[in-house]
């Protein structure tokens, strides 16, 4: 193990360990969030799931529900995503007068086709000057709230962007950058490009670089940071199924090895309190259940279970029925060899999904407004 890491400082606040919480659809949610911080026993930082500023700004009602915050999160950490400017400025302003969160993270990085054919997400940092618009914009209305971005390397291997959207991050008064070493075109096939990062935090040494991609157990986070020279880590489809992650990561970064992979037993405990968690937060016990569904596979990978119940639990709507059918498991197996490795969504070389002629030209940003910001929150 690395001698411990720097604190990583995100404007006034410390991030020690610096372990990140990737936003994520659908699952980086208060009670998702809830969960990996008390693994990390309060340490690191937990970003919500993606937020449309367009959204935002109309105050729509399920938008504002997944702005919501424990009282025990600090710093409270946001995702933005948008195209237009304005808009955008909009969004920070009310946040930081408003006193909605502690810190403000921008969506570069998102390579679903709903984002990028509305030149949003990983399509964006192409258009170099809608890119400083929409950061300047944001560093100026955030006052003295942080501002960092998440990009990839860029829309594909013909597109590479990073490494200028890093510098005008830098220009802008950016507080941090994370990078996902792939380009939009590979989604989240074939392997993260750990070297993009390292070149990035040689490029913009004025701020932290995050890594990101390809983050199975906390050796690999531990080994990114040596072989990159990245300031921290940041973990997102490693974790699914698996918050205690963070446990581990705490302790890796702390030099300690005394981290353990749970029994199946520990692993069922862990999933009646998510989706109980899910309930409460949702404010209805079935459809917290309901919405818990998408978590069985991954927490119950590599496991035992046969096929007839795992459909059995996947279609469970009440906390009693999915007590009832862990119970029937053999709860003493042992985490399974393998099960640290990949997990969630693996796709690649896809066709990324542009507005026509987007390609044309990487400084005119005409034809973009509020017409084209996406009016839901969540990815």
């Amino acid at each position: 193990m690395p001698t411990t890491p720097s604190p990583l400082r995100i404007g006034p606040h410390t991030v020690q360990p610096p372990v990140v919480l990737a936003p994520m659809a659908g699952i980086t949610n208060a009670p998702f969030r809830t969960l990996c911080r008390e693994f990390s026993g309060g340490k690191g930082l937990f970003v919500s799931e993606m937020i449309t500023t367009r959204a935002l700004v109309e105050r729509n009602e399920k938008t504002m529900q997944l702005i919501h915050f424990d009282e025990s999160e600090k710093p409270r950490s946001i995702q933005l995503y948008g195209v237009d400017p304005a808009t955008v400025g909009k969004a920070v302003r009310m946040i930081a007068e408003e006193g909605l969160a502690d810190h403000i993270d921008l969506n570069f990085g998102c390579p679903v086709p709903k984002v990028t054919r509305k030149g949003g997400g990983s399509a964006l940092p192409f258009k170099r000057n809608l890119l400083r618009a929409i950061l300047r914009e944001a560093v100026s209305g955030a006052g003295e709230l942080p501002v960092t971005m998440k990009m990839r390397k860029g829309i594909d291997d013909d597109h590479i962007t990073y490494l200028d959207a890093g510098r005008i991050a830098v220009e802008e008064g950016v507080t941090a950058i994370a990078l996902h070493g792939r380009t939009a075109a590979q989604h989240y096939g074939g392997t993260a490009d750990w070297d993009a990062i390292a070149r990035l935090k040689e490029h913009v040494p004025e701020i932290p670089v995050l890594g990101n991609g390809d983050i199975w157990s906390a050796e690999d986070a531990v080994r990114m940071v040596r072989e990159t020279g990245c300031d921290g880590v940041v973990v997102g489809r490693g974790c699914l199924g698996r918050p205690w992650l963070f446990a581990d990561l705490v302790a890796a970064f702390e030099g300690r090895d005394d981290f353990r992979r749970p029994v199946l037993r520990e692993v069922a405990e862990v999933m009646v309190r998510h989706a109980t968690l899910l309930g409460e937060w949702i404010g209805d016990e079935a459809r917290g259940v309901i919405d818990f569904r998408k978590h069985v596979a991954w927490y119950l990978k590599g496991f035992a279970v046969g096929s007839e119940m795992r459909k059995r639990l996947a279609i469970t709507s009440s906390l009693d029925e999915l007590r009832s059918g862990l119970d029937e498991l053999d709860l003493d197996q042992a985490w399974p060899v393998g099960a640290d490795g990949p997990r969630g969504r693996t796709s690649g070389n896809n066709r990324v999904v542009l507005p026509d002629g987007w390609l044309k030209d990487p400084y005119d940003c005409a034809g973009i407004s509020e017409d084209a910001e996406l009016d839901t929150s969540g990815g």
